[in-house]
């Protein structure tokens, strides 16, 4: 009886673990949005990435050409990546040869090993060279192997670029023109965007968050005021952020991200200009206008003092 028991334990543990897979995999499951002739992307959700969320809190998107698939980020889990391609699988069963990352921000990248796995070519900016290298970008996987699992675990690895631009870069895949611009630094130092040209859809990553706080961490603010008005001078007809719903009204959508990010310079350069402690600064200001925004409480206090910092950097440049 015993051999049969144990075959017995085998089977059930063996059709649990597919069970949950399954599940999982259900649960992962990314609806597409079309918004333009040959360009889809996915939206994540409003808040930061959480267990609740499984990390599915950034956006990401596909273009199907003639020949092949393009990708725009990977999601912040190698699962969510799979998801992504199943998501494209929907719309074409054409090769995925190029993958464009807008930075390298855990909730953009780590996807990649499903599509390196698919043997695709990734391309980012210059200035992305050696970021899964940093302390901080290993301190960032260690933190969403605890926040994160199980869909990001042990097996989790980071993916770095195979091919770099330098600026830009114009390149045709199928029947369409891509053209790549590194705009950082500003949300990260090596943030890229990329135009679609033939149908005007810009995917701008991290430079823009639609309805929710965005995400300061270390970034120059003072460059990233400067990189959404090169973002307006492109002229695109359509916006994809990186958090948030999809422009096609891109001057007016824009103009949270600006003034949020005007008012931090303002509120915390004015406490440097007059030598207050940021805890005293914080507490007096007012924060009426995004206190109600998704995100706010996760981020904004980060994001002001991060600013406070950049202020006196900035005091001590004059």
């Amino acid at each position: 009886m015993r051999p049969v028991l144990l075959r017995t334990i085998h089977l059930l543990a063996a059709a649990a673990t597919l069970f949950g897979a399954s599940a999982r995999a259900a649960e992962t499951a990314l609806e597409a949005v079309q918004v333009s002739p040959s360009v889809w992307y996915v939206q994540g959700d409003s808040g930061p990435a959480s267990a609740a969320n499984q990390g599915f809190n950034s956006n990401a998107g596909f273009v199907v050409t003639r020949d092949s698939v393009v990708v725009f980020d990977t999601l912040g889990t190698p699962e969510l990546g799979e998801a992504l391609i199943a998501s494209v699988r929907k719309q074409s069963r054409l090769p995925i040869k190029r993958v464009v990352i807008s930075h390298y921000h855990a909730d953009h990248y780590y996807g990649l090993s499903a599509f390196k796995a698919l043997g695709a070519e990734i391309w980012a900016d210059r200035s992305a060279r050696g970021a899964t290298q940093t302390d901080a970008a290993q301190a960032r996987l260690a933190e969403r192997r605890r926040s994160l699992a199980p869909w990001v675990d042990e097996t989790t690895r980071l993916v770095d670029p195979d091919h770099f631009i330098d600026g830009e870069a114009r390149f045709t895949q199928g029947d369409l023109h891509f053209r790549l611009t590194h705009i950082g630094p500003a949300h990260a130092p090596d943030d890229l965007v990329m135009l679609v040209e033939d149908e005007g859809v810009l995917f701008a990553g991290d430079l823009l968050f639609a309805g929710r706080v965005p995400f300061v961490g270390d970034a120059n603010t003072a460059a990233w005021l400067k990189a959404i008005d090169r973002v307006l001078a492109m002229q695109p007809k359509v916006l994809v952020v990186g958090h948030g719903t999809a422009s096609r009204e891109p001057a007016r959508d824009l103009q949270l991200t600006r003034r949020y990010l005007t008012y931090l310079r303002n509120t915390m350069g004015e406490a440097v200009a007059n030598m207050t402690d940021f805890e005293t600064a914080y507490r007096s200001t007012d924060w009426s206008e995004f206190s109600a925004l998704p995100a706010f409480e996760a981020a904004n206090r980060r994001n002001a003092y991060n600013v406070y910092l950049e202020m006196e950097r900035e005091s001590l440049q004059h």
